[in-house]
């Protein structure tokens, strides 16, 4: 593989890490790990761990799909390998 091939991966893998981590902290931080401090705080009448796990999650996981297209295509383009 070339570098230009081992730099697009690198970006590439780059970015899902830090999607992944993302993913980890709402689902499990907040949903789990977080969600008896983030209780001391209500949104919509909800305590926040409570609204995190059960719908907050959601939004953010949607958010990150937006976010994944454009910086996905944005590395295409950088190594010219998007699509037309």
């Amino acid at each position: 593989m070339d570098k230009s091939g081992k730099a697009y991966w690198q970006a590439t893998l780059g970015l899902l890490t830090k999607i992944l981590i993302i993913w980890f902290l709402v689902s499990f931080g907040a949903g789990i790990l977080f969600a008896p401090m983030l209780n001391n705080f209500h949104l919509g009448g909800y305590p926040l761990g409570f609204w995190f796990a059960h719908q907050g999650a959601m939004y953010v996981f949607i958010a990150l799909i937006f976010y994944y297209k454009k910086k996905m295509g944005d590395i295409d383009r950088q190594f010219d390998v998007h699509e037309e």
